[in-house]
C-alpha cells in the first residue's frame, strides 16, 4: 500500500482512447451505483469501472440502514410525525462542522429519495422496531439508529427514528440487494460495467479540467475520454499507511470494517486533481454494549471510577468518548437485576463481585470511587433524575442491588471496529472542490470518496452513509450529465 499521490497524465500525452463517454464512474457501491444510474436516465453515455470481480463494494456488506425522514411512507404508516425543519436540526446539531446547504438539500429531498429507491424494486417493510439495538433482528422497517433522544439532542430537535432497514432479516449484507437492484437498473439504461478494470491516474487538460482516466485490467492498460469523472471507490480503511497517517487510532487494535479495495486510491486521485480532503482524522469506532437494551440502565465508568458519557447514547458515540478515557479503559457496572448477558459479547464480561469495593480492587479503581459514583446515580435515579448526563428517564434504573457485574469497554479488551469518515471535500452537487471552494472542473466524487453528512462516531447516525452516498450520488450523475450536455465537454 501506499500514501502517494498519483501524478495526473496531461491530455496532450494521450496518443489513443480506448473509449469515449459522456460520464466516467470509478467504482459501483451505493454512490457510484446511483451516479451511473442518474446519469443514463438523463440521457448520458455512461461506463462503470469496478476493480473487484463484481460490483457492490463495501456497500455489499453492510446491514442496509438508510438515514431517511421528513414524513417517510413508513414513517407515517407507524404514526411518527417528521419534518424537513426538525431532520435539519437534528443532523445541524450533530455535526463537526456542518454544511447547511447540503444537509438541506437532503432533508428536503429525503421523501422523493426514499420514493426512489422503492422505484428500484423493493419496499421498505411498514413496522417500527421499538428496542435499542445496533439493526433491527427482523425485517421491521424503521427505528432509531442515532442519537434522537440523547440529550442535548432531543432538546434541539424533536426526536424521530429515521433508521429505514431494507427487508432482509439480519445485521449483514442487506443492502446488496440494492445493488443488484441497481446493477439490473444500469443494465436496462444501457450503462456499460467493467469489473476487474481500474481506474490509475486523472487526465486533465491544459486547464486543469478533468476528461478523463487511465485504466488497468491485469495487463492491459489505457486511456477513456470522459465528459466527467466521478469518483466512488470507497474510503481508505484498508490501506494501513494512510490509516496510520490520518487515523492512528483506528490503526492500534481495532477490526477494520471494509471491502479489498478500500486503500484510498480515489480519493489520492481526487487529490492530484487540487481536490481538498475533509475530517480525514476521523473515523467510526465502536463496540457496542447493547443489546441487551437493559444494560444501558447501568454505568459506564473510567479507570477512576468516573462517568463521562450518558450511558444511553448511540453505541459509536459511547465508543468515542470511551476512548477518549485515560488509557481508552472504561468499564460498564451494572447490579444483579439489571445484569444480563449480550449472546454476542463485544464489550466482553468482565466477572461479578459481591461488593463495590471488591470490585474497586480488581478494576484497579481508586478504592471509595466507585462507590460513590453509584451512590451519586442511584439516589438521582430514583427520583427518575439524571443531572449529570442528563440520560433519559426510561434508561435510568438504580444499581443497588449486588453482587455487581463489569463488563470490560476499554481499547484491546473490546471487539472495537471501524471504518474511516474522510473524503473529498464536494458541494452540494457532489463537485469535487478545491481548498478556495472552486470546483475542479469535470469531478465528481460521491459515497466514502466524498465527505458530506457522516463526519465523525460521536454524531454518526446509522444509516447516513447509505443515504447520502445514494442521494449525493444521484446528485453527482444527474450534475455531470447536465453539465456534459450544457457545454462543449461531451466525448466526442
Amino acid at each position: 500500500m501506499t500514501t502517494a499521490i498519483p501524478e495526473t497524465v496531461p491530455v496532450g500525452s494521450v496518443q489513443e482512447w480506448s473509449d469515449e463517454v459522456d460520464v466516467l464512474v470509478v467504482g459501483f457501491g451505493i454512490g457510484g451505483g446511483c451516479a451511473a444510474v442518474e446519469a443514463a436516465a438523463a440521457g448520458a453515455r455512461v461506463l462503470v469501472l469496478e476493480r473487484a470481480a463484481v460490483p457492490g463494494g463495501t456497500t455489499a456488506l453492510a446491514g442496509g440502514h438508510f438515514y431517511l425522514g421528513a414524513g417517510t411512507a413508513v414513517q407515517q404508516a407507524t404514526g411518527h410525525e417528521d419534518s424537513v425543519e426538525q431532520m435539519y436540526e437534528y443532523l445541524v446539531a450533530v455535526s463537526r462542522e456542518p454544511e447547511p446547504e447540503k444537509i438541506r438539500a437532503y432533508c428536503e429531498g429525503s421523501v422523493a429519495h426514499f420514493d426512489w429507491l422503492e422505484g428500484l424494486g423493493f419496499e421498505f417493510e411498514r413496522s417500527y422496531y421499538p428496542e435499542k439495538a445496533v439493526i433491527q433482528p427482523g425485517t421491521e422497517g424503521l427505528m432509531f439508529t442515532g442519537n434522537e433522544k440523547v440529550w442535548p439532542y432531543r432538546d434541539q430537535a424533536v426526536p424521530a427514528p429515521r433508521g429505514h432497514k431494507v427487508p432482509v432479516a439480519g445485521d449483514t449484507g442487506g443492502a446488496a440487494m440494492v445493488i443488484d437492484l441497481l446493477v439490473r437498473r444500469a443494465d436496462e439504461l444501457g450503462v456499460q460495467l467493467r469489473c476487474e478494470t481500474g481506474a490509475t491516474q486523472l487526465v486533465t487538460d491544459t486547464d486543469g479540467r478533468v476528461v478523463g482516466v487511465a485504466w488497468r485490467r491485469f495487463a492491459e492498460q489505457g486511456f477513456i475520454r470522459a465528459g466527467a469523472v466521478v469518483l466512488a471507490a470507497g474510503g481508505f480503511v484498508m490501506n494501513p499507511e494512510m490509516v496510520a497517517q490520518h487515523v492512528p487510532q483506528l490503526a492500534e487494535k481495532p477490526f477494520v470494517l471494509g471491502g479489498t479495495y478500500d486503500d484510498g486510491l480515489g480519493l489520492r486521485m481526487g487529490i492530484s486533481a487540487g481536490g481538498q480532503t475533509l475530517h480525514m482524522d476521523q473515523a467510526f469506532i465502536t463496540a457496542p454494549v447493547y443489546p441487551p437494551s437493559q444494560l444501558l440502565t447501568g454505568v459506564i465508568v473510567n479507570a477512576d471510577g468516573q462517568r463521562f458519557v450518558a450511558e444511553d447514547s448511540y453505541h459509536s458515540r459511547t465508543s468515542a468518548f470511551a476512548l477518549e478515557q485515560p488509557g481508552a479503559v472504561a468499564y460498564l457496572v451494572v447490579d444483579s437485576e439489571h445484569v444480563q448477558r449480550p449472546d454476542f459479547p463485544l464489550a466482553p464480561f468482565i466477572d461479578g463481585w459481591e461488593t463495590v469495593a471488591e470490585m474497586e480492587q480488581a478494576l484497579g479503581i481508586p478504592a471509595g470511587h466507585l462507590q460513590s459514583t453509584l451512590d451519586r446515580y442511584n439516589v438521582n435515579a430514583e427520583r427518575g433524575e439524571g443531572p449529570d448526563f442528563h440520560k433519559a428517564p426510561e434508561w435510568l434504573a438504580p444499581q443497588g442491588t449486588g453482587p455487581w457485574a463489569a463488563f470490560d469497554l476499554s481499547l484491546g479488551k473490546a471487539l472495537y471496529a471501524g471504518f474511516t469518515m474522510g473524503g473529498l471535500r464536494t458541494s452540494v452537487d457532489a463537485e469535487v472542490l478545491t481548498a478556495d471552494g472552486e470546483a475542479v472542473g469535470g469531478l465528481y466524487a460521491a459515497g466514502a470518496c466524498a465527505a458530506n453528512i457522516a463526519q465523525d462516531g460521536k454524531g454518526y447516525c446509522s444509516g447516513t452513509q447509505l443515504g447520502e452516498g445514494s442521494f449525493f450520488g444521484r446528485r453527482a450523475g444527474r450534475h455531470a450529465a447536465a453539465t456534459c450536455t450544457a457545454a462543449a465537454h461531451c466525448a466526442n
